[in-house]
């Protein structure tokens, strides 16, 4: 199988990071609708939202996308760069084996020291995830290899002074949803919306807006057909 990198169009707005999977992460038929719809307050998620041009109901569109996974190689590169809200500075953003202990090990993408700007690239091979930090001048920040890293069953976490929750609910406090994951419309058909809230569910203000990933699919293109400039160019309007 051959390097593969990509071409994308990512977001740079305040409370938002953008993914990018080298391979396809999911199809628009993985996830069943959550039952039931989790209760949300507040109007900032659907406003951000109907602002990126979706036409996702937050209350109503929810689906189940509690554990992910990489395609079917089992080899996957994707990019994440961030903007940080809430807590910000606070909040550490990254995945777990969604199959671990009750309190899995945390397989860090971003510090809670990352500042706006910032981004990362994470690639699963054979069992292992690289992790590789840029500020953001693409200025190298430190880079990580995590070691058993399930890229067929994993999940997202969220780390900061609320505590510490998982996108699969059992792991939260009273079995409660603490990520939220929505399927994206029109041109973002086949992408996939990932909205964190970050303090505990039963106290906090239940918004879902702490930090809103996308995860996009798109068709690799050969590495010899881009550049590593250009790509991170395509994060800016």
């Amino acid at each position: 199988m051959r390097l593969v990198t990509m071409l994308f169009k990512g977001l740079a707005t305040v409370g938002v990071a953008t993914v990018v999977l080298a391979a396809f992460v999911s199809t628009a038929a993985a996830f069943s609708p959550r039952v039931p719809q989790v209760a949300l307050n507040g109007a900032s998620l659907q406003g951000y939202l109907n602002g990126v041009g979706e036409s996702i109901n937050v209350a109503t569109d929810q689906v189940d996308g509690q554990v992910w996974t990489t395609s079917i190689s089992g080899n996957a590169t994707f990019t994440l760069m961030i903007e940080l809200s809430g807590n910000a500075g606070g909040n550490a953003i990254g995945v777990y084996n969604s199959n671990g202990p009750v309190v899995p090990p945390l397989y860090q993408i971003f510090p809670g020291a990352a500042t706006a700007g910032w981004f990362a690239t994470a690639h699963f091979a054979s069992g292992n995830l690289t992790v590789t930090l840029f500020d953001q001048n693409s200025v190298i920040q430190g880079q990580n290899f995590y070691a058993g890293v399930d890229a067929n069953g994993f999940g997202f976490y969220i780390a900061g002074p609320g505590g510490t929750f998982y996108s699969q609910d059992a792991r939260n406090a009273g079995g409660n949803a603490q990520i939220l994951t929505y399927l994206g419309t029109g041109p973002n058909f086949g992408d996939w919306w990932e909205c964190f809230e970050d303090a505990a569910y039963a106290t906090g203000d239940k918004d879902f807006e702490d930090v809103v990933l996308l995860l996009q699919s798109v068709v690799p293109t050969d590495v010899e057909m881009s550049t590593w400039g250009r790509l991170k160019s395509l994060y800016r309007k």
